[in-house]
This record gives structure tokens, sequence and C-alpha cells, in this order.
């Protein structure tokens, strides 16, 4: 189906990718996974035709049609919803496109309607008579109604555009379907939606996520970039995680029990080389060392952050109480009647289908949001720290470094000083030169890792996370340490606020 032949890329003296040869086969779906920055978006680019490597090639079987999923929301501005969608089988709009453009003709001659007549053949044939009306019922499938399939995608929301560019990457069963990062922005719904159709479906997917739940559901094989390489892995992500820290683990007990012996061995040489009666033994013990198959285990590009929320007092055993809120955006209630008693010691998830209201509940609780009715009140003991939704405005002041940027959330002199401040740093990564890099040039995952760092050098007792899964433009190790380890294990209140199934 696919195959990537001596693929290298470089940027400058940055390797990512040396000297790859591997094959994407019919009928799988291979989740693409690898540390932040491994490059595992620059992987599709390249099959998708938008990035050349420095060399080596990409090619896909003759006759194969690809689908790619779109990342430009404003590509297609100029056009309404519904022929978005019909462009994501190009060869069957371009005829339609030729054959109006022939009826269209003043002077239509009889040479025009042989060729229009060609033309109808073989768009029936690709299925051109039903493709309206199956853009349609897809259009509906992920969830954007009849009433908007005729507006022009410039008057479409952000989020609704997700949905629509999702439709155009599905319509007309490619045989290559690319996705990068699918599931971002999508309800519950739709994300059920897309996991029972790609399980049906039986052509090749190839698929970068960060949600590990989304990739156990949906795939096959698991493609590791680690090393400048991408070896695949029967079976789903959380198989792959397991097997491969099994392989590391069993990897270094045998390169312990290697190194031992080496020691022992060179000890005995060292003591009785000079020794006339023992010499045949030490040359003995010479040849065994020669035997020994100690591997040089090359670093991993995986690093892990230390997500550790320490608390600077305990909170009272009354934490937040909330009665009788209520929030309207758009003249559309979003919530109300809700009543809340968070107690001592409570883990909470807050879930909707509309991501707004998770949001908003967050926003209120926090006093950022002061447009609402009812009430509620924090303990007197409480400390609140805030993993909001967006970011931005906690990055306006672009130059400054990540040190002088933590330092504008300390409390006392100590906390002021570098030392400090990168401590916290480091624990997301950012040490040495990377400490001192400027805002501006922050990715989207980077900006959470400096969130994270604020959240815990405020040793808060209470922890508000609105969606963590999909803040964290990191690598799944990171999004697995978080959510399932870590910040369980923080002892005073977690809410984290959720808007599909986690």
């Amino acid at each position: 189906m696919l195959t990537v032949s001596n693929l290298s890329v470089q940027f400058g003296k940055r390797v990512l990718f040396d000297e790859v040869n591997t094959k994407f086969t019919h009928g799988n779906i291979y989740g693409i996974i690898g540390a932040n920055g491994a490059g595992k978006s620059t992987f599709l680019k390249i099959i998708a035709g938008q990035m050349d490597p420095t060399s080596g090639n990409v090619s896909l079987d003759k006759g194969k049609r690809m689908s790619v999923l779109s990342q430009d929301h404003f590509a297609f501005d100029d056009f309404n919803v519904l022929d978005t969608v019909l462009m994501g089988n190009k060869p069957l709009y371009d005829i339609k496109q030729e054959m109006d453009a022939l009826y269209a003709k003043p002077d239509f001659n009889d040479e025009d309607g042989v060729k229009a007549g060609e033309l109808g053949a073989v768009y029936e044939e690709k299925g051109g008579w039903t493709a309206e009306s199956d853009a349609s019922s897809l259009l509906s499938s992920v969830g954007v109604s009849e009433d908007m399939h005729y507006t022009l995608m410039k008057d479409v929301s952000g989020k609704l555009k997700v949905r629509i560019l999702l439709a155009q990457a599905l319509f007309g069963n490619p045989d290559l379907l690319v996705m990068d990062e699918p599931t971002n922005d999508l309800d519950y719904e739709t994300i059920s939606w897309l996991e029972n159709f790609l399980a049906n479906y039986k052509n090749t997917v190839i698929v970068v996520s960060h949600d590990r739940h989304f990739l156990d559901a949906v795939c096959t094989h698991i493609s590791d970039i680690d090393y400048n390489k991408i070896n695949h892995y029967s079976g789903n992500y959380t198989f792959w995680y397991e097997s491969s820290q099994l392989a590391a683990k069993q990897r270094a007990q045998q390169n312990k029990k290697a190194e031992d012996k080496k020691k022992e061995l060179e000890e005995f040489i060292r003591r009785f080389s000079a020794n006339v009666a023992k010499s045949k033994q030490a040359t003995s013990r010479k040849k065994m060392i020669e035997k020994l198959n100690v591997e040089d285990i090359k670093p991993s590009s995986r690093r892990y952050p230390a997500i550790i929320f320490d608390r600077e007092r305990e909170a009272g055993d009354q934490i937040l109480q909330v009665e009788n809120l209520k929030k309207v955006i758009d003249d559309k209630v979003v919530f109300q009647k809700i009543h809340l008693n968070l107690a001592k010691g409570d883990k909470v998830v807050v879930i909707s289908k509309d991501s707004r209201a998770v949001t908003a509940f967050f926003e209120i609780i926090t006093g950022n949001d002061t447009n609402f009715e009812g009430e509620f009140k924090w303990g007197v003991t409480t400390t609140q720290s805030y993993l909001p939704l967006e970011n931005a405005k906690f990055f306006e002041n672009g130059d400054l470094n990540l040190v002088d940027w933590l330092r504008q959330y300390a409390k006392t002199e100590e906390e002021r000083e570098e030392v400090y401040l990168r401590g916290f740093l480091g624990k997301m990564i950012f040490s040495g030169e990377e400490a001192l890099k400027k805002c501006t040039v922050l990715s989207g995952g980077e900006k959470v890792r400096c969130m994270l760092s604020r959240m815990m050098m405020k040793r808060a007792n209470v922890l508000l996370i609105d969606e963590p899964t999909n803040h964290l433009d990191l690598d799944l190790g990171y999004r697995y340490t978080l959510s399932s380890a870590n910040a369980l294990d923080h002892t005073g209140e977690i809410v984290f606020g959720l808007n599909y199934k986690y």
C-alpha cells in the first residue's frame, strides 16, 4: 500500500529520520506515536506530499487514492460546506466541475455532448450521482445539521470546521486515510461515531493522536518513532506500552547481568594476570569477556516529566459548596440546577456533551466569570491552582524567557531565585538553555508544560484542570503520567473537566 524507502530527514544538525525503510499494508490502522518533536507530524506531511524529505522517498501503490485530514481551516472559505466535503474525493469533484462547465457553455455543440456523455459514464461508475446524498449523510453523522450544508465555510465556527474537514477526509472511501489529531475539538458522540466508523473501515489508516483511548479503540498496529526509526508493533496502544516496558526491563536486566559478570572477570584478570600459576586461567577469562554480549543501549528520544503536586498547607474539611448554579451562553442554557459539595480528599470529574459547559463551570468557580446565577463558596483553608482550557493570555508578553515568565508567579524572594524557578521548569523538561527560550517560540505543548510548572510552584491544595488530555501536546507518556498516576497521587482535592470518555 504505502512504501517508505531509505527515508532521511535532517534539520541542520538535528536528525529526525535516518534511513527508514518500512511498509504500511492494506486493511490496517496504524497509530503513530513518539516523543514530542520526534517527527510525527513531519512524517505525515511527507506522506501527504506537503514536505520533501532530505533523502529517500514515500510511494503509494499505483491506482490507490489517499485522503488527508486538512489542518488548514481557511483553505475552503470560498466554498459551501457540502462542496467542501465533495472535494474530499478530488477526482470525482473535478469530473463534476468539468461536466458543469460543459453544460454551462452558451455554444454547447455535439462534440461537447459526446465529451459530457463520456464524463457522465465515468462519473456514474465512481458513484457520482449519489455523491451529494452520501456527503450530506456523512455531515449529519459528524454533527453538522442539514441547514448548514450550503453555508459558506468562512461563516462557519472553528469547531464546526473541524467536523466538516473530518467528513471531507472520510468522504469517498479513500484507499489510504491520513489523519493528524482527528479527535481534537470533537465531542463524545462524534469521537464514538469515528471509532465505530474506523472499526468497520476496510482500507488503510495512518493516524497521529495523543488520545490513548482512541488509539486503543481503533488501532491494529502501533508505529513507534524512536531512535530516528519507525517500528511497527501489532496491537493497540496499551498492548504496545506494556510490551515495550517489559522488553526494556528485560534488556536492562540482561545487560546488568553481563556487566556484573564482566566486572567479575576483569577483577580476576587484574589480580592474577601476573601470577604464572594463574596465567592460563586469566587468559581463559579474557576470552570469556570477548564472548560476553553487552548491548550498547542507545538512549531513547523520550523524556518524561516529573509532575508532582505538593501542598503548602492542608485544607480543612469544607472545600467547595455550589448551590443552584446556572449558566446561559448565546441564549442557550448550558447547565442549571448544579449543586455540589466538594469534601476533603474528593476527586471529581465534570463531564458534559457541550464542552462550553465544562469550561464555563471552571471559569465561574475560579472567579473569572461573574455572569451566572446561583452561588459558590470556597472553604477558608483552600488554595486553588487552575489549568484553563485556553492559556493565550498568560503568554501575551512574548519577550520573556521561561525563567522570567515563571518568576511573575513567585510569591516570595526565595521563589524568585533562578535556581528555584529552574527546578520547576526542569521537572517539565526545560533544562539548561531551554529554560531561557522566549515565550514567542513556544509550541502549544510547551506552553502547557509551562502552565504545569506554574501549577506545581503554587503548591495549592485544590487542583482544577479543564480538559487535561486536550491541553497536552506532549508525548503519550506525558499524558499517561499525568492522567493515571501522579495527578491522582495528589493528596488534596482534584476537579477534572472532560467532554468525552477518559
